[in-house]
């Protein structure tokens, strides 16, 4: 089978694709044959050697994927041969075939198509835990999103809305900003010239925003302690803008705000019941149609390093998904 293979840390133009051997199933596990992978920035932060946690060569990128069950283990219970799924793993997607864990697996949406199933787990499950179990996030209250139009932050923008939030989408085009309110935004901020703080002041009648979603960081998030609200949450979701900023710790205490750290991975590790029923709460909101995953860019298999390029280069708007299949 075909497998994108990295042998080295470097720029993802180092990858190659490579005819590998097949998944062997074994206990516990399924195997999968993908259909669609969806992109996140640590597969590109991976592949460049700068992610927290790294695997060891060779390894084969991509964290999400959706497909159809191959093959079932004979100790495993609950999925069958022809299932659509979906799910999410370390790394290994951007193959023609995984091996699974059955309980990393979900059943895919008949409403979802494989490219949007493919970019549920991560940005879904990131998004919905740092509104809900982080930020307690209120009806009526002000959210504001950073990086509105990438994968997590329409994603927020999307269940913000779902939970009753007045939203103000952020991003750097109008293009962007297009997208975000498409996807229910109530108020839309371009900050490309770098101005953040006095906007979110005049949308909020001076008083700040009540939860602020940052996957940004760099010099914005200076200006989110500057325009939060008194009892604020700022939500520290990951730095795509590159630099990681120091918290001025004197603005937490004027504002009486909260700065909290999301880190998804860990919650859905030590407690997965709640991330499963986090995640029942969201496959509701896909079936009533309060969520409508948007896939901006589709490349085909052979295409890895353009769609990885395009994260890198904060170029997508929505999910940026690989066609497997």
């Amino acid at each position: 089978m075909k497998a994108v293979v990295c042998n080295s840390f470097g720029p993802v133009d180092q990858l190659t694709m490579e005819d590998v051997d097949a998944p062997e199933l074994i206990s516990g596990h399924v195997i999968v044959d993908v259909q669609a992978s969806a992109l996140n920035f640590p597969d590109v932060l991976t592949v460049q050697g700068k992610y927290q946690s790294l695997p060891d060569f060779p390894f084969t990128p991509g964290g999400e994927f959706s497909g159809v069950v191959r093959a079932v283990a004979d100790d495993v219970s609950g999925w069958q041969v022809g299932d659509e799924v979906f799910g999410g793993i370390s790394h290994g997607c951007f193959a023609q075939q995984i091996s699974v864990p059955a309980a990393r697996l979900r059943a895919k949406p008949a409403a979802l198509s494989f490219a949007q199933a493919a970019g549920m787990t991560t940005t879904y499950g990131t998004s919905y835990y740092a509104l809900k179990q982080r930020a307690s996030l209120q009806p009526g209250e002000n959210l504001l999103v950073l990086g509105a139009a990438g994968g997590v932050g329409i994603a927020a923008v999307e269940l913000g809305k779902a939970m009753g939030a007045r939203v103000i989408a952020a991003a750097s085009s109008d293009e962007k900003l297009a997208a975000c309110k498409q996807a229910g935004a109530d108020e839309l901020i371009n900050y490309s010239d770098g101005e953040l703080k006095e906007k979110v002041k005049a949308l909020t009648e001076g008083k700040g925003a009540d939860v602020i979603y940052d996957p940004v960081g760099g010099d914005f998030f200076d200006q989110c302690m500057r325009c939060i609200n008194w009892y604020g949450r700022v939500l520290v979701i990951g730095f795509v803008g590159g630099d990681i900023p120091r918290v001025p710790t004197n603005l937490i205490l004027l504002k009486s705000c909260q700065v909290v750290g999301v880190f998804y991975g860990a919650f859905a590790a030590r407690f997965p019941d709640q991330n499963e029923a986090n995640f029942s709460e969201i496959m509701d909101m896909c079936t009533t149609g309060q969520l409508n995953p948007l896939v901006g860019r589709e490349f085909a298999f052979k295409e890895y390093a353009a769609a990885l390029n395009c994260l890198d280069h904060r170029e997508a708007v929505g999910k940026v998904v690989l066609n497997i299949s």
